[in-house]
């Protein structure tokens, strides 16, 4: 069994085509991080394990779902219908192979699926992550697989939109096998709390780039 981790806050609309896609196999553990719209019923009725973080911050989210997960090997992913869970399988299969962490490299896969503006942010961040660690990424995708006591050994701190690079960053300084696997990136289910606006890509690349100020090289 592989314990995906779904960070949501107000995703009752998108949750019920991600759940019903996650392969055999997969547990979804949707975290909800303060949803007025009944997403934790949602989810929960369709199969999942709802767990409720009251701390706002995605990184608060995704750590939840990390200390609730039970299995060897975890998943990240959104709930907002912009990844598909069939796309997990490859991931874990590239663990298989000798990776410690996998990435889903984002392809658009439809009109709106990326806004420039959000392109532009995860490009720089990527070019800043691969000169500080050695890295060669061309994304700080959301969908990303590895093994939970490695991950938990990691000690990740962050609890806002850096967590996703922090893992990335301290993986890499761990000596970690990384890489990368092209994942279709489909327009989201409304819209995001993140990418979808300006301000938001604006908050998510400041505390990322917090990160990389903090995290010794």
């Amino acid at each position: 069994m592989i314990d995906v981790i779904l960070p949501c806050l107000d995703e009752a609309a998108a949750l019920p085509w991600v759940l019903d896609r996650m392969p055999p196999g997969h547990r979804a553990i949707v975290v909800d991080n303060g949803s007025t719209d009944g997403s934790g019923e949602v989810a929960a009725a369709h199969g999942a394990l709802v767990v409720r973080e009251e701390r706002r911050g995605f990184g608060a989210a995704c750590h939840a779902g990390l200390g609730a997960a039970t299995s060897d090997v975890v998943a990240f992913m959104d709930a907002d219908a912009s990844l598909d869970p069939g796309e997990l399988p490859r991931l874990a299969a590239a663990l298989d192979a000798g990776a410690d962490l996998v990435l889903g490299r984002r392809r658009p896969a439809g009109r709106g699926a990326w806004p420039a503006h959000a392109r532009l942010g995860n490009a720089v961040l990527a070019r800043s992550l691969n000169r500080r660690a050695g890295t060669r990424l061309h994304d700080l995708g959301p969908m990303r697989a590895a093994r939970r006591e490695s991950l938990l050994a990691l000690g990740l701190a962050d609890r806002r939109f850096g967590y996703p690079l922090e893992m990335v960053l301290r993986a890499a300084r761990a000596g970690w096998a990384i890489d990368e696997l092209d994942v279709p990136y489909l327009p989201r289910n409304g819209r995001s709390k993140v990418t979808g606006t300006a301000r938001g890509t604006v908050r998510a690349v400041r505390d990322m780039r917090r990160v990389l100020a903090e995290v010794p090289a």
